[in-house]
This record gives C-alpha cells, structure tokens and sequence, in this order.
C-alpha cells in the first residue's frame, strides 16, 4: 500500500511539473531511464551545441515513466530499460512503431561502499546473508524497475532470492539503490555496471554470470502523440557515431548500428 502511495505522488508530482514546462517548439522533452543519466547528459549537451535544439531529459525508472505517457505526459521520445516497459506502451499505440530501436545494452553488477573490502562469488547457492551481515541488499523495486527486474531473475537464477527476498531494501529507481550503497546504507547493492562506473563511492564486488538474467536491452521509441520534428533527428542522433562515445565511455553496449 505504502509503494502505491508513494508511486501516485510520484505520478501526480511529475506530471504537474512537465506541464508547468514553458512551451517552445524547439524543445524536445526525453523520458529516460534513470541509469542513462550520465551518458545522456552528455549526449544532449553535445546535440544542442550542433544543432543549437535545447533538448530536457526527466529521468526516473521505466515502469513510472511508462505510466506517464499513458496518461498523457508529453513526452517526444522514450528510452526504457527494458524490453517490456517499451512493449507496455507499444500495446497501447502510444508510440510510432517505425522509430522503435534497440539502442543499448548493459551488464549486472553486484556493488559495494569503496572501501568495504569483502570479495564475493556470485555462483549457485552463494552464501550473500553473511555478506550483508545484517544489513540489507539495495536494489530498484522489481515491480517497476528494470534492473530490479533483472536482479531477481539473476538471483532466482543463482537459488539465492527466497532466501535473500526478506532482507531486501527496495528503491524507486536503480540510481536510488546506488545511493544507498554509496552512501554506506546498504552494504551491497545490484545495479548495472554503468551505474558503477558513474559513482566513485561504490566499487563492483562482483559481476552477475551473463547467463543468469536475460540481455539488458535499451530501447528507445518516438512517443506518437509528439508533434515535434525534431524527435526524429534526435533519435537519429543518439544512433549516430557522434553519440556512440558518450555511452561507450559509461560502459553501455552498442546496439544499434551507426548511421
């Protein structure tokens, strides 16, 4: 009850805030997965100074971001976590099928605080409640959030999630589970490696098996209900060879081909 509560002040604080967002046609607004941030940010900053367009990002975990554009959020372009956030607004045509693109991948990584020292082997039946050593592992609520999602498969894969599901700190977002991490909170956390790399607070203790989740896709889609022209010159973009060292330098996988 509590995570639903929470969930609809999210949505309701959200949408208000894009639709205080001052019209400009030359503006595109991105819904992004909350892992992308980095990379992202880059990637706009560098997109504005060719193209003199002001692109905004509003970045969050892919479930809620979904549920925006159902309700009508004026988004121009969507870039989820995964595959079935992306199929969820597929399903209710609410984005242009022709420009849907799988653009990056990534990997699961198991993290902790910089100067925790523990080593641990991520393999079957792996012994992870003495490594928490009665704290918690941090990791993106797996009803809304990609790499939560990802993270139970992982764990259910490797036999260690009934055992582990009780001493779980659930967060909104996979950057939400990486802050508790570096911020000492959580003694272990599972987030991409991306995400790793961003924070200099958290080292990879170990990396989940690539067997044991299904492949991290990042798909990215125009929202059908965007008027902009200019969403499909931005995704283009993001495809292109100019962008591809933004998302390499954080760690993303490149899927789609260079234009």
């Amino acid at each position: 009850m509590r995570r639903s509560f929470r969930f609809g002040l999210f949505a309701v604080a959200l949408f208000a805030g894009l639709a205080g967002r001052p019209a400009a046609a030359a503006d595109l607004l991105v819904f992004a997965a909350a892992s992308l941030k980095n990379a992202l940010d880059d990637a706009i900053a560098d997109y504005g100074k060719r193209s003199g367009v002001k692109v905004e990002a509003s970045y969050a975990a892919s479930g809620p971001l979904a549920k925006q554009i159902e309700n009508g959020a004026p988004a121009d372009l969507f870039i989820s976590a995964d595959l079935d956030w992306m199929d969820e607004v597929a399903k209710h045509d609410l984005i242009r099928p022709e420009s849907r693109t799988n653009l990056l991948g990534n990997r699961l990584v198991l993290v902790t605080a910089k100067d925790n020292p523990i080593a641990i082997t991520l393999a079957p039946n792996a012994d992870l409640l003495s490594a928490l050593k009665g704290g918690r592992l941090a990791i993106g609520d797996p009803q809304s959030v990609p790499a939560g999602k990802y993270g139970q498969a992982a764990l259910e894969k490797l036999g260690l999630w009934a055992g582990i599901e009780p001493h779980l700190a659930r967060a909104e977002s996979v950057r939400a589970a990486l802050a508790l991490v570096s911020r000492s909170e959580a003694p272990l956390g599972i987030v991409y490696a991306t995400d790793a790399a961003a924070d200099t607070g958290v080292r990879v203790a170990a990396d989940f098996p690539a067997s044991s989740y299904p492949p991290i896709i990042y798909p990215a889609a125009v929202v059908k209900a965007s008027t902009n022209a200019g969403a499909k010159a931005f995704l283009a973009y993001l495809e292109s060879p100019a962008a591809a060292p933004f998302f390499s330098h954080q760690g993303f996988t490149l899927l789609a081909p260079p234009a």
